[in-house]
């Protein structure tokens, strides 16, 4: 899996404990759930089509998160107003190019799945962040283009309650046991 929503971690090493040496060695989490029992067909196919939206999904998130963490720092350190919005322009762009090709390839699931999933790794809602960064004008026309599809950019991620099983069916792709 060379997507960055899988990263190996195996380490090994040697610890040296009143003379004697002990070796160790860490490994990724592993997450053990009970398993899974299905009533019927229909649940089972969905709960596949979950496992698959995540993993075509998550590293798409994961990736918003980084470019959007990178952007932000970068921008503390332009000196005024025009250089920021032409920066912005810049990013923008070269977004729009490398995504929306991909973005046009997803399912109307797995977008809602994004808009959640990108609330999960940054900590801020879709439109909190094209706000953020692109100004409350272009969040709103997003936010309406969204709402005309039936989604909203303003879904929060809920690990505990109605997200619990996408968090699990998350927790796993990340650790590579599913």
């Amino acid at each position: 899996m060379d997507s960055p929503s899988f990263v190996p971690t195996v380490r090994v090493g040697k610890v040296f404990e009143g003379g004697d040496s002990i070796q160790y060695m860490e490994m990724n989490n592993v997450y053990v759930y009970p398993p899974i029992s299905f009533s019927s067909k229909k649940q089972a196919r969905a709960y596949m089509r979950l496992v698959n939206n995540v993993k075509k999904v998550l590293p798409i998130a994961k990736e918003a998160n980084m470019i959007m963490m990178e952007t932000a720092e970068y921008l503390e350190t332009l000196p005024d107003k025009k250089s920021k919005e032409a920066h912005m322009k810049r990013v923008e762009q070269s977004i729009m190019k490398e995504y929306k090709p991909r973005m046009k390839k997803l399912t109307y699931s797995q977008g809602k799945l994004l808009i959640k999933l990108i609330y999960r790794e940054s900590n801020s809602s879709s439109y909190e962040l094209i706000q953020a960064f692109l100004g409350p004008v272009r969040a709103g026309f997003y936010q309406a283009f969204a709402w005309a599809f039936g989604a909203s950019l303003k879904k929060e991620y809920d690990a505990e309650g109605v997200d619990r099983l996408t968090e699990r069916v998350v927790l796993m792709v990340e650790s590579g046991q599913l």
